[in-house]
């Protein structure tokens, strides 16, 4: 590493900039995609990238059909009475009055939802995915999988303790097939004794959507040559929380890193967004890949989830390029950071990816007491500032100041052929197609 670097690198160990951007966003109390909070929000980010002296900031718009919440009643009728629970309505759940047997359906499997009678239940599953399935089933998967398999509503059960009900997107962008709502871990073991029961649920949803704008915050840095490499982060949370975690933590860590970027003789130019409506299906960043030019992208590095834990995580989607670019930076600046191959949808990274960009996502997440990996305190009202260690976003910056400047000495390489492959290996493309990510263009 030689010796400007390391003074670079230096001034981000010292650099405010990215907590004081964290604390001004976590300070707002809504950056729910296409909300006034929102716009706010981006004018903060692009303050911010002008402070940085990054070239050509903007803010581009675009249309999206945003949810708005209402009220959620969530009602449980058995033999001994009739008892209410606190309950959450998901983005993109449909408005919705209906009653019904409760099933529990587990984790929401597709073949623990095909096994059981969900026919007008209501059917009750945990968020997240068990440590020994073969992949990860998505929220929006779980949802579809059970509207196909004819269930009136579906209800979300936390697995982190506290009284905290989880959110999360049923659906990219558009209504989903059934009422979709959240309940918190102490909620879910009396739903399953319930059901045991075989009580009724009566669940009633009030959400409204209508047309809408948000906007993408664009700059870039370095020289004006043909080829770029794309760095990005989402600026906007779920209405439930302050969003310090996500993704606060990562437009501090991409801040912290374009600021010392721009400090760096850089090989190729460095294309910069932080993106809107991540949260409610990618949006931002589809509009984003609409527009740039696809085919000069050298990489695109997706900051979502780095800074909130201790060691970063790299998914590398299938491109074995990436992945050896993002080891060799380990190994240089002798950090830890944990690599994983298979690629996802559910990230700012895949409008690109699925266009033939390779991709690398930036992440972090907190281990259980069993060692296994689990989303922690996003999307729930406990994603508060206090939670996050600014150590973390420092380093975690750092460790993607080197790996951005590296994708613009290197080639990397991926193929969607490659990618589908990855997919197909996994099982993924019917969970896809449920939850509707599946590429048209792969038919």
């Amino acid at each position: 590493m030689d010796e400007s670097v390391e003074r670079v690198l230096g001034r981000v160990w010292h650099d405010e900039a990215p907590w004081d951007l964290l604390s001004s966003l976590a300070e707002l109390d809504d950056r729910f995609g296409g909300h006034p909070g929102e716009a706010v929000a981006a004018d903060r980010v692009a303050d911010a990238f002008e402070t940085a002296g990054l070239a050509d900031v903007r803010q581009d718009s675009f249309e999206l059909l945003r949810w708005t919440r209402g009220s959620t009643t969530l009602t449980v009728s058995t033999d001994r009475g009739e008892r209410t629970f606190e309950a959450l309505a998901l983005p993109y759940s449909p408005s919705g009055d209906v009653s019904g047997p409760l099933v529990d359906v587990g984790h929401g499997l597709p073949s623990t939802v095909a096994e059981r009678d969900v026919e007008g239940a209501v059917v009750v599953a945990n968020v997240e995915t068990p440590q020994d399935a073969d992949r990860r089933v998505h929220r929006m998967e779980k949802v579809g999988h059970a509207a196909e398999a004819g269930a009136a509503a579906f209800l979300f059960v936390n697995d982190r303790p506290g009284q905290l009900p989880p959110t999360g997107a049923l659906r990219f962008g558009d209504e989903a097939a059934i009422p979709g709502v959240g309940v918190s871990a102490e909620t879910g073991a009396w739903l399953r004794e319930y059901a045991d029961e075989g009580a009724t649920a009566h669940v009633r949803v009030e959400a409204t959507t209508d047309r809408a704008e948000s906007q993408n915050v664009r700059a870039a840095l370095g020289p004006e040559t043909d080829d770029a490499v794309l760095v990005l982060a989402h600026y906007d949370a779920h209405d439930v929380g302050e969003g310090a975690l996500d993704n606060g933590c990562g437009v501090g860590v991409l801040v912290g890193a374009v600021r010392a970027l721009a400090r760096l003789d850089l090989e190729c130019r460095v294309e910069v967004a932080a993106t809107g409506c991540e949260e409610v299906g990618l949006l931002g960043s589809e509009a984003l890949a609409e527009r740039i030019d696809t085919d000069r992208l050298r990489a695109v590095v997706n900051v979502d989830g780095a800074g909130r834990f201790r060691d970063l995580q790299a998914f590398t989607h299938a491109s074995g390029s990436v992945r050896h670019v993002v080891e060799s930076v380990a190994a240089a600046a002798d950090q830890p950071v944990g690599i994983r191959q298979r690629p996802h949808a559910y990230s700012d990274h895949w409008p690109f990816l699925r266009r033939g960009v390779p991709a690398v996502q930036l992440h972090s997440a907190p281990a259980d007491d069993d060692g296994h990996w689990t989303r922690g305190w996003t999307h729930t009202r406990a994603d508060t500032r206090e939670k996050v260690d600014r150590r973390n976003v420092r380093e975690h910056a750092m460790l993607a100041t080197l790996l951005v400047r590296a994708l613009t000495e290197q080639e990397v390489a991926v193929d969607t052929a490659t990618v589908r492959e990855h997919l197909d290996a996994a099982g993924a493309e019917p969970g896809m197609r449920a939850a509707g990510v599946w590429p048209s263009d792969w038919e």
